[in-house]
């Protein structure tokens, strides 16, 4: 269902701790270097012994957010697949709604994981609040989320009567170390002892601001290059708040490295000028970058290095951007 108060006024969850599953990304699309000949197959597969781990061990699934890596999947198929997984859980999946999951600036009717929660698959968070409370053991812990693009509560206190504990999901441009741009660092939500995150892609290490110690267990799904070093893991939370990592099957040679691996050229004739970057869209239109990356990363990768190489303007970035997202929306239709 999407949630309203439905698992604030019934009974909590009785289970053995809660099993934190970082963004899935699920999608019939082949992302950027990923050379699988069976994609989305691998992603399934973790979700798949993301249950049996859980009915295992008697764990109550939350999702961080971006089940899908588009708001709206076009393959039916993939669906009932994924219906399929998720239903496998004993216990409903709780997920948080991340940036991936929706075409506005809530969640809405036309995005698929809605048409998920509304056929009871898994029970989604819309707006950001207290969700759910669970008993776990001899503790009763209450859970609040907040999507993507909403604003993260300072002050969890009350929200939670007779709670042991308050841990919160959110999904945000958080800076975890060093950061990157445009994402802003944590803060403390007086009143809540955990805070897990979503959408940044890498796991980094926890860090503790006031009350609440912030985790970023990063992608169970690695999509970029920029994870080729990521292991991909969900974490059992215990009632006592501590965190055990759990690894997920994986396969280490699963990027294609080509043109990574070798110094590029810097010659003139290399470089050229801008008008070159036109030339690499069209050629994107061909079968053969767009064949290996479904999803156009690797022509991407290729003019974002023009860019930078050849200093475009940003006018003229934005609308060779926006030409590219067309070329690869109308080649995935």
């Amino acid at each position: 269902m999407i949630l309203g108060r439905e698992r604030l006024d019934a009974a909590p969850v009785a289970c053995a701790g809660l099993l934190v599953v970082g963004d899935p990304h699920v999608s019939s699309r082949r992302p950027g270097r990923r050379k699988d000949p069976d994609w989305p197959a691998p992603v399934l597969a973790k979700l798949e012994h993301c249950v049996a781990l859980a009915n295992d061990r008697d764990l109550a699934p939350v999702l961080l957010g971006d089940l899908f890596e588009r708001p709206v999947e076009p393959d039916e198929s993939l669906k009932s697949r994924l219906i399929r997984v998720l239903k496998g859980f004993r216990h409903r999946p709780l997920a948080n709604v991340g940036n991936h999951d929706i075409r506005h600036t809530r969640l809405s009717d036309g995005d698929s994981l809605a048409m998920l929660a509304v056929s009871d698959v898994l029970d989604a968070v819309p707006e950001s609040g207290p969700a759910a409370q669970y008993r776990v053991g001899e503790r009763l812990i209450g859970l609040g989320a907040t999507p993507f693009g909403q604003a993260i509560p300072s002050d969890a206190r009350g929200l939670f009567p007779g709670a042991d504990a308050v841990v919160w999901l959110t999904h945000h441009d958080l800076a975890f170390g060093a950061g990157y741009p445009g994402a802003v660092p944590p803060e403390a939500i007086r009143g809540c002892a955990l805070a897990l995150n979503g959408h940044v892609h890498k796991r980094h290490a926890p860090v503790r601001i006031g009350d609440t110690l912030w985790f970023n267990p990063g992608n169970i799904t690695r999509g970029s290059i920029d994870l080729i070093a990521h292991v991909p893991a969900v974490f059992v939370l215990s009632g006592d708040l501590s965190l055990r990592e759990e690894r997920l099957p994986f396969a280490a040679d699963v990027f294609d490295l080509t043109g990574r691996q070798v110094a590029a050229d810097a010659s003139p004739e290399a470089i050229g000028r801008v008008e070159s970057a036109f030339v690499s869209l069209l050629q994107a239109e061909t079968t053969t970058d767009l064949a290996r990356s479904d999803d156009g990363a690797l022509i991407r990768e290729e003019i974002e290095a023009k860019f930078s190489r050849d200093e475009t303007p940003e006018p003229v970035r934005a609308a060779i951007r926006s030409l590219v997202e067309a070329a690869v929306a109308k080649r995935g239709t």
